[in-house]
């Protein structure tokens, strides 16, 4: 079946046809790190290679939160590819970065995170925005996500949403330039850092955190 659906992935890609067509527990068989792609409604979309300036975003975001949340012992980060499984009957997604909660770790399988996580980055490309804006927004909601930031770093604009306790997003203003994180308790972002050319220095943020 492997063989078979790795076959179907190469002529799809190669030829633009429909998605493939498969189970979620089909998908988490054959889907490996080297694969970009997303699980909705029984098909498999493949993910679009990120772009030179995201990689580096995604990156200094998520060892500055690593390092945040370590030294807190509050839980883990975790970079794409990562599935994260919402609900029975919702997608298998894959966000740029997530953090689990040290309460929820028993939600993280081998392959995938079967629930949601507490708090989900995603960096909008011109290829991902309606789909972060509009369906993930939504599932993410739905299945559950404590806190999400929508990263748009060619608008130079950041959102960040919090579940109020009718589990809807709320957006939640960055004071003063300064996002004040919900579920990282203690967590003061500089919304101006996503956007400096070249990235802060790592050493720099976290002398400012206090974390070294």
């Amino acid at each position: 079946m492997a063989q078979e659906l790795e076959m179907g992935l190469a002529e799809g890609a190669a030829s633009a046809l429909s998605p493939l067509k498969m189970t979620y527990e089909e998908f988490l068989q054959w889907a490996d790190e080297d694969v970009p792609a997303e699980w909705v409604d029984g098909e498999v979309f493949l993910i679009s290679p990120a772009s030179h300036r995201h990689q580096l975003l995604a990156g200094f975001l998520s060892t500055m939160l690593r390092f945040f949340v370590e030294t807190r012992h509050a839980g883990v980060i975790l970079t794409a590819p990562f599935q994260m499984k919402l609900g029975p009957k919702l997608p298998g997604r894959e966000p740029d970065i997530l953090f689990v909660a040290r309460e929820h770790l028993d939600r993280l399988k081998k392959t995938f995170l079967d629930g949601p996580a507490d708090l989900v980055i995603e960096i909008i490309s011109l290829e991902s925005r309606a789909r972060d804006r509009g369906e993930k927004f939504y599932e993410y909601e739905q299945g559950g996500v404590r806190e999400y930031w929508l990263l748009d770093f060619l608008r130079k604009q950041a959102e960040f949403y919090q579940l109020d306790a009718d589990g809807i997003y709320q957006l939640a203003p960055a004071i003063d330039g300064v996002y004040h994180s919900a579920v990282l308790e203690g967590l003061q972002l500089k919304v101006e850092w996503l956007w400096q050319e070249p990235l802060p220095l790592l050493r720099d943020a976290l002398r400012e955190w206090k974390l070294i």
